[in-house]
């Protein structure tokens, strides 16, 4: 992971491209990331958690059934997100990764 400039990083993972903003919506700290290598540049909305010591990266994928994949303008994601922030059913499992010496 690189930061590229105050609010955007690049990840590369298991051979792709990744770029990532991060916003913190709701007192919650979300990145929006995009597959720089597909053709379609697809979109994902994550919620993050960086453990005390900095070596394990938790994720857990926003639920298209709360904020569906048509809703693409940041506006309204914040809008949803803000109004869905206690709906149990906002997030996905959660993945956790680790650093790598």
């Amino acid at each position: 992971m690189r930061k590229l400039d105050d609010g955007v990083y690049i990840v590369y993972y298991d051979g792709d491209l990744i770029r990532a903003y991060h916003s913190d919506i709701a007192e919650t700290p979300f990145a929006s990331v995009q597959d720089l290598n597909s053709n379609d540049r697809k979109y994902a909305y994550v919620v993050w958690k960086l453990s005390d010591d900095g070596k394990h990266l938790s994720l857990r994928n926003v639920n298209r059934k709360v904020i569906p994949r048509e809703t693409r303008d940041s506006i309204t994601v914040a809008a949803l997100l803000t109004k869905n922030a206690h709906n149990p059913e906002l997030f996905g499992e959660e993945i956790e990764f680790s650093k790598e010496k």
